[in-house]
């Protein structure tokens, strides 16, 4: 199914991946105790800002803070909308 959204200048839509359900040793983390994911995959970039061009493309994994970004719901799934300058790293 195609995302009709296309963001404004220099904000990308992120799609979070999901959070860790269990420990590298194997402890099953309860929901309470789940902590927010700092990675995900860009679904949509905008168009950049004037004089500068976006970096990143749709497709990639990238890092972001913890707190970035405005969670929005888009047809009942969850999504991220930062700013490029938010995004720490492409994987």
């Amino acid at each position: 199914m195609a995302l009709n959204v296309k963001p404004i200048a220099d904000r990308v839509l992120i799609e979070p991946d999901a959070a860790e359900t269990k420990t590298a040793s194997g402890i099953i983390i309860p929901d309470t105790a789940k902590e927010k994911p700092q990675r995900g995959t860009i679904v949509a970039v905008g168009a950049g800002k004037k004089d500068e061009p976006m970096t990143v493309k749709s497709g990639d994994k990238v890092l972001y803070g913890k707190y970035s970004g405005t969670e929005v719901s888009i047809d009942g799934k969850d999504y991220l909308i930062m700013k490029e300058s938010d995004i720490y790293a492409v994987l």
